[in-house]
């Protein structure tokens, strides 16, 4: 079994930042891939980033692209969001999920959820 608490989400302004934190916890999380995805209201569940504890590719959404920067920080066993320039368009619940996902924008191959943080952008 794996745990994920994630923090950090409120209020931001359009242009400023916000960082989400995820923390795992579980005998087997360090096997996995950790994503981040979104969900706004009315929406479908979208992804947004995603890293591996091991390092490699950190992949982004486009629309996240040169904004957000996913890290990770393995003695913490935390995964970090930090979102930058903001826009009202981020406004979402944000997810922290882990999984063997071989395709890190798959929702479906992530078999882990965080309770969610929401992250409201005002313009």
């Amino acid at each position: 079994q794996v745990q994920l608490v994630e923090s950090g989400g409120g209020l931001g302004q359009a242009g400023g930042s916000l960082r989400l934190s995820c923390v795992a916890s579980g005998r087997t999380f360090r096997d996995y891939r950790m994503g981040w995805f979104r969900q706004a209201p009315g929406k479908e569940r979208e992804f947004v980033a995603a890293i591996s504890w091991t390092g490699g590719s950190k992949p982004y959404a486009d629309s996240v692209k040169g904004r957000f920067t996913i890290s990770s920080d393995n003695a913490k066993n935390t995964v970090y969001l930090q979102m930058n320039s903001l826009k009202p368009e981020d406004t979402a619940v944000y997810y922290c999920a882990a999984g063997p996902a071989l395709i890190p924008s798959m929702s479906s191959l992530y078999g882990y959820w965080g309770q969610g943080t929401q992250v409201t952008v005002s313009s």
